[in-house]
């Protein structure tokens, strides 16, 4: 059999995400994105691409094969639907995270740069087509928290909650995309 190990190039079965490994565990790995995320899905769930092929996730021969093959996704209650329980795209907004140096920023500009950034990042993952998006922003006065969540109002299809505290603390925010396309 052959196994993933860290630096293999991969692809989700079900989605045209793939990737770098960055870990391996028993059951599931973590890889990274051309975009620089970090996504942690089940080994089941990934196919191992060719090291020699560089252009080989831009065919869309690749894409129409997946789609067309027997490959069918396993685990989960309904296999063909994905669900809330798929692992969430991570968005850390703490401003030393996002900016090299926090020199010359007043509040409000450090407030505006986050927000910016949460934009950015929901318009991303809503283009990629990724379900869940936990914005960490710690606890603090709740500012940014408010204002993340009036932000969230103005799309329709999210459905806005506090994190999971025992993962994330009290200082994150999940949004769940539920747009038609998604379930």
């Amino acid at each position: 059999m052959n196994r993933i190990k860290v630096g293999d190039r991969i692809q989700l079965l079900d989605e045209l995400t793939s990737g770098i490994v960055v870990s391996v565990s028993a059951t599931d790995l973590k890889f990274r994105t051309p975009e620089g995320f970090v996504l942690e899905v089940a080994q089941r769930s990934v196919v191992k691409l060719p090291a020699d092929e560089t252009a080989f996730l831009a065919n869309s021969d690749f894409s129409t094969a997946i789609k067309d093959s027997d490959i069918k996704p396993s685990g989960g209650r309904n296999p063909g639907r994905r669900h809330k329980y798929q692992p969430p795209m991570e968005v850390d907004l703490h401003i030393e995270k996002l900016v090299p140096s926090v020199k010359g920023l007043n509040t409000m500009d450090i407030l505006n740069y986050q927000l910016e950034a949460a934009r950015g990042q929901l318009e991303f993952a809503l283009v990629k087509k990724i379900q869940r998006i936990v914005f960490i922003h710690g606890v603090g006065q709740g500012v940014l928290k408010e204002e993340l969540r009036t932000l969230f109002r103005r799309y329709e299809g999210l459905e806005v909650s506090d994190a999971d505290p025992r993962i994330y603390g009290m200082g994150a925010t999940e949004v769940y995309v539920t747009q038609v396309g998604f379930r």
